[in-house]
C-alpha cells in the first residue's frame, strides 16, 4: 500500500483510531467520526458516572486532522467506491473500513415508546456513548431511585456505580445469575453478595415487562391556555417521565431513573444497505474482508468465523490485523482469546477486582481446580480439559491472571497449576 491509497474508515472509536494509527504514513486515511466528543475510551464510561473520572480523563490519543468528528456516514456507493456523509461531502475511497461499532438494544417493554414515536421517556437512558453517560449522571443524586436492567457486564458496572453516587439502585436480571456469560454460579454469587453489600438490591429471574409513565407535560402556553401554571419540574413541554418498572409477575419497582443495560447489536444498517453480507455482524473473513474485497470491517461490527466479540481487546487485535494486511504484512485474523477484567469500586473494601477468560463452565469430563478463601473473599476456579488450560474465573485477588491467561493463550499444559493458583503464581 502507498500513501497515495485512499483508506476510508467508518467509525471514530477504539478500533477505527488504532487502525489510522498503525497505518499511519502507509496511506491516505480518513476517519469518519459520528460523535461530536473527543474520542474517548468507552471501557472507561462507568467510571465516569461513578464520579471517580472527569469525562477528559477518558480521552484516547488524538488521531489530528485525519479524523472528521460530528460527520455521519449515510451511504457507501459500491460502484462509486464512494462514502456519503450527512453534510453532504463525499469520501470516496480505494479501501473502506466499517469500524460501526454496536448499538444498545432497547428491549421491547411496555411503554418504553409511544406509537409512532422513537422518543424515550424522560428519566430512561441507555449506556452506551458518552452522550447516555453525561445525561445519566445529571440525572442521578444522592436518593434518587434507580431501576438497572439488565445483570450483565453492562448492567452491574451501572449498578455499580450508581450506588457509588448515592442512588437506591434496584438491579432486574432475567437470567439465573449476575454476568452468566462470564461467571460461573460461585463466583456470581460472591458478586452479588458485594453488590448487595453496598445497598444494589438485586432480583435475577425477573421479567421485566413495562415502564409505566406520567402524560406528557403540556408546554407553557397550552398550561396557560387551559388556566394552569407552568409545566411540572422535572419534566421537559411534550414529555413523558418515568415514574416505574412493571415485572412480569405484577410487582412495580419506583423508578426516578431507568437505565437500560440490555446488551449491545451490531451497527450494521450500511452494511446491509450496502448489500454485503451480514448475519449477526458483518461478516468477514481472516484479512477481515466483507464480501466486497475492497470493503474491510473491524471491531464490534465484525463477524469472523460465526463470533461477534464486542470486546475492547477483540477490537484492538483486529485493527491490528487489518493494518498488517493493507500494509503487505498479510497476518491472517484467526481470532481473540478474550480476556474480561473488571474493577468494581474504587480502593479499599469497597472495591472488588474480577477476571474471567475461555470457558468457564465445564463440559463432561473436564477437571476442575477452585480455591476459595470465605476470610479474604478471594475464589479462583480453572477448568482443565485433558492436559490443557480452557478456562478460569477469578474474584477479589488477581495477582495470578496474567500467568494463568499465558498458560491459557498459549494452548501449554500447565507445568505447576497449584503455583499458578496461589498468590505468587504470576511472580
Amino acid at each position: 500500500m502507498t500513501s497515495e491509497k485512499r483508506v476510508v474508515v467508518i467509525g471514530g472509536g477504539l478500533a477505527g483510531l488504532r487502525l489510522a494509527s498503525r497505518l499511519g504514513p502507509a496511506a491516505t486515511v480518513t476517519v469518519l467520526g459520528e460523535e461530536t466528543h473527543v474520542p474517548y475510551n468507552r471501557v472507561l464510561l462507568a467510571e465516569v458516572l461513578a464520579g471517580r473520572y472527569a469525562p477528559e480523563v477518558t480521552a484516547l490519543p488524538s488521531p489530528g486532522p485525519v479524523l472528521r468528528r460530528g460527520v455521519r456516514a449515510v451511504r457507501v456507493d459500491r460502484a462509486e467506491q464512494a462514502v456519503h456523509c450527512d453534510d453532504g461531502t463525499v469520501a470516496p475511497y480505494d479501501t473502506l473500513v466499517l469500524a460501526t461499532g454496536s448499538n444498545a438494544v432497547l428491549p421491547p417493554l411496555r411503554g418504553l415508546f409511544e406509537p409512532d414515536g422513537r422518543e424515550l421517556p424522560e428519566g430512561v437512558h441507555a449506556f452506551r456513548t458518552m452522550d447516555d453517560c453525561l445525561a445519566l449522571s445529571a440525572a442521578v443524586r444522592p436518593g434518587v431511585r434507580a431501576v438497572v436492567i439488565g445483570g450483565g457486564l453492562l448492567g452491574v458496572s451501572a449498578a455499580r456505580a450508581l450506588a457509588a453516587r448515592g442512588a437506591v439502585v434496584v438491579l432486574a436480571q432475567q437470567g439465573e445469575r449476575l454476568m452468566e456469560r462470564q461467571l460461573d454460579a460461585d463466583a456470581s454469587a460472591l458478586l452479588a453478595t458485594h453488590l448487595t453489600e453496598l445497598g444494589v438490591e438485586i432480583h435475577t429471574e425477573c421479567r421485566v415487562r413495562g415502564l409505566t409513565t406520567t402524560a406528557p407535560a403540556p408546554s407553557a402556553s397550552e398550561a396557560r391556555g387551559a388556566g394552569g401554571g407552568a409545566p411540572a419540574a422535572g419534566a421537559a413541554p411534550g414529555q413523558r417521565r418515568v415514574t416505574g418498572v412493571e415485572l412480569a409477575d405484577g410487582y412495580r419497582l419506583e423508578a426516578d431513573v431507568v437505565v437500560l443495560a440490555c446488551g449491545v447489536r451490531p451497527r450494521t444498517g450500511l452494511a446491509q444497505a450496502a448489500g454485503l453480507e451480514i448475519r449477526k455482524g458483518i461478516v468477514v473473513d481472516d484479512e477481515l474482508r466483507t464480501s466486497d474485497p475492497r470493503i474491510h470491517a473491524i471491531g464490534d461490527c465484525a463477524e469472523h468465523a460465526g463470533q461477534v466479540y464486542g470486546l475492547a481487546g477483540a477490537a484492538l487485535e483486529q485493527a491490528d490485523a487489518l493494518a498488517a494486511v493493507l500494509t503487505g504484512g498479510r497476518a491472517p485474523y484467526t481470532g481473540t482469546r478474550a480476556l474480561t477484567r473488571l474493577t468494581l469500586g474504587g480502593t479499599g473494601d469497597d472495591s472488588l477486582d474480577l477476571a474471567a477468560f475461555g470457558e468457564t463452565t465445564p463440559r463432561p469430563g473436564d477437571d476442575v481446580v477452585a480455591l476459595a478463601d470465605g476470610t479474604r473473599r478471594t475464589y479462583r476456579k480453572v477448568v482443565l480439559r485433558g492436559d490443557r488450560l480452557v478456562g478460569g474465573v477469578l474474584l477479589g485477588e488477581l495477582s495470578t491472571v496474567g500467568a494463568l491467561a499465558r498458560t491459557w493463550e498459549g494452548g501449554e499444559p500447565p507445568h505447576d497449576l497449584f503455583h499458578l493458583l496461589t498468590d505468587d503464581g504470576g511472580h
